[in-house]
C-alpha cells in the first residue's frame, strides 16, 4: 500500500512505518508511443504518502490507492523532456507522445510553419521553464486529478469526508515535498533541520480566503462577513470604531461598525482552534465536496484548495551520511513535537544502532510516535515534560537520505 490512510482525526490510533516496509512505491513511467514506433526509454520514482482523513475515512482511503496513479498519467508525457537535457519546449505537437514539433517550439500559426510579420514583436520573448518546475506542475496537476475524482466518484465509492495529503517523491536526483493540510515535512542533514513544508490554516491562508470572500460575496451565504475582527461583535457597539482587518491588510486599523459587520467572520478562532465558517479548521486538501455549514445550505469547499505547496531538495548537492533522514508527520506529531525535538530523537536513536542496519529507521518512527503519544496517567496521556500529549492520529516517515556507502 502506498500511504496508510488515518481513518478521522477522532481516533487516537498510533502508528509507524519505515520506508521499505510497503508504504514506498517504485514506480516506472514510459512515455507513450505510436504504433510501429520504438519504445522510448522510462524512468523510476519513488512515493511516499500520508493522508490523515477527516469527518470519515473514505476519501484517505482512496487517495492511498489513486493519486500516484494520476502521478504516473501526469508524468508519462514528460518522460523524453526529462531526460533530454536541452530547455523543455514551449508548444508540443497536438499529438504530445507522437513526438515533439522541432527542438525547442512548435510553428507559432498555421501548418507551414511561417510566423506573420505582425506577429513577431509581440512573441519576441519567451518565459524560461525548467524541467523541475514540469516536476512541479504534474504533482499538482496529481492533485487536481484526484480530487475530480472524488467528486465524481463520492457516491459509488462512498468518499466520505476529506483528508490532508502530504506526498514525496524522488525522481531524477530530486526529492519533490507536496503538501495540502496541516501534515508536515522536515529534513535533517548533519542535525541542521530544514523544513520542506509549512501548514495550511485558516491563520496562515487568511488573506487567500478573505479575498475570495470579497471577490465572491454570494459564497459567505449572506451570512458570514470577510472581515476580520478581534472578537464577535456586539449590536449595541453598532456605530462605534473597532480594530478590523482586509484581505489588503497584515496590521490593524480600526472602522466604524455598520450593520452587516454583524455576520459572523469568515475565519474565526485562533491557532488549531481556528476554523472557516466555523466548520473546518484545514484550508488544503481533497475532499470535502459535501461539506456545509451546519444547518445550512453553505458550501465550504469552495475555499478549500486542493492545489498542494511544492518544496524541491536537490539529493545530489550534498554529501549525506546514513545518519540524514527525511521526516513526514501529521499533525497530530507536530502539534505537541518541535522541529528541534523531533531532531532530538532522530539523532539519539540512530546513534545507538550501527550506520548499516536497517531497523534503526523503524525505531525512529516509532520513538517519535510514541513520545508524542505520552503515557496514560490519571489525567490523561502526558509527555515527559507532564504535557497533554498528542490525541490526534500519528503517522511519521523517517526516509533515509544517505547509505553506509557514503558515510564519512
Amino acid at each position: 500500500m502506498l500511504g496508510r490512510a488515518s481513518t478521522t482525526r477522532t481516533r487516537p490510533a498510533a502508528r509507524w512505518w519505515w520506508w521499505r516496509d510497503g508504504p514506498a512505491r517504485g514506480a516506472v513511467c514510459r512515455p507513450g508511443r505510436a504504433p510501429g514506433s520504438r519504445r522510448g526509454k522510462g524512468f523510476h520514482f519513488h512515493y511516499w504518502a500520508l493522508f490523515d482523513g477527516h469527518a470519515g475515512g473514505g476519501a484517505a482511503v482512496l487517495a492511498s490507492k489513486r493519486l500516484h496513479l494520476h502521478l504516473c498519467e501526469q508524468l508519462r508525457d514528460l518522460v523524453d523532456i526529462l531526460q533530454d537535457p536541452s530547455p523543455p519546449p514551449i508548444c508540443l505537437q497536438r499529438d504530445a507522445r507522437a513526438g515533439l514539433a522541432g527542438p525547442n517550439r512548435a510553428p507559432l500559426a498555421g501548418d507551414d510553419g511561417e510566423v506573420p510579420g505582425d506577429a513577431l514583436p509581440r512573441f519576441h520573448l519567451e518565459k524560461a521553464v525548467s524541467h523541475e518546475s514540469l516536476v512541479i506542475g504534474a504533482i499538482e496537476n496529481a492533485f487536481k486529478r484526484m480530487d475530480e475524482q472524488m467528486e465524481r466518484e463520492r457516491a459509488a465509492q462512498r468518499v466520505s469526508g476529506g483528508c490532508c495529503a502530504l506526498a514525496a517523491v524522488y525522481l531524477l536526483g530530486k526529492f519533490y515535498v507536496a503538501n495540502a493540510g496541516d501534515s508536515r515535512a522536515i529534513i535533517i542533514r548533519n542535525g541542521e533541520i530544514i523544513p520542506m513544508s509549512r501548514e495550511f490554516t485558516p491563520e496562515t491562508e487568511r488573506q487567500r480566503l478573505q479575498f475570495l470572500g470579497f471577490l465572491r460575496p454570494e459564497l459567505l451565504g449572506k451570512e458570514f462577513t470577510h472581515l476580520e475582527f478581534p472578537r464577535r461583535i456586539q449590536p449595541k457597539e453598532l456605530g462605534k470604531k473597532m480594530l478590523y482587518r482586509d484581505q489588503n491588510m497584515n496590521g490593524w486599523a480600526y472602522k466604524k461598525i455598520e450593520e452587516d459587520d454583524l455576520k459572523f467572520p469568515l475565519i474565526y478562532g485562533e491557532g488549531k482552534k481556528a476554523r472557516v465558517m466555523a466548520t473546518i479548521g484545514v484550508t488544503r486538501g481533497l475532499g470535502d465536496h459535501d461539506l456545509k455549514v451546519f444547518s445550512s445550505n453553505i458550501h465550504i469547499k469552495p475555499f478549500l484548495s486542493c492545489f498542494p505547496e511544492v518544496r524541491v531538495y536537490d539529493l545530489t548537492q550534498y554529501e549525506h551520511c546514513p545518519d540524514d533522514v527525511l521526516v513526514l508527520g501529521t499533525d497530530g506529531l507536530w502539534d505537541v513535537t518541535t522541529d528541534e525535538e523531533v531532531a532530538g530523537v532522530v539523532m539519539e536513536v540512530l546513534t545507538s544502532y550501527e550506520p548499516n542496519d536497517p531497523c534503526r529507521y523503524t525505531m525512529v518512527a516509532q520513538e517519535l510516535v510514541v513520545r508524542s503519544r505520552g503515557v496514560l496517567k490519571e489525567r490523561g496521556w502526558r509527555l515527559a515534560n507532564d504535557k497533554l500529549g498528542s490525541g490526534d492520529d500519528i503517522s511519521v516517515f523517517v526516509i533515509p537520505l544517505g547509505g553506509p556507502g557514503n558515510y564519512t
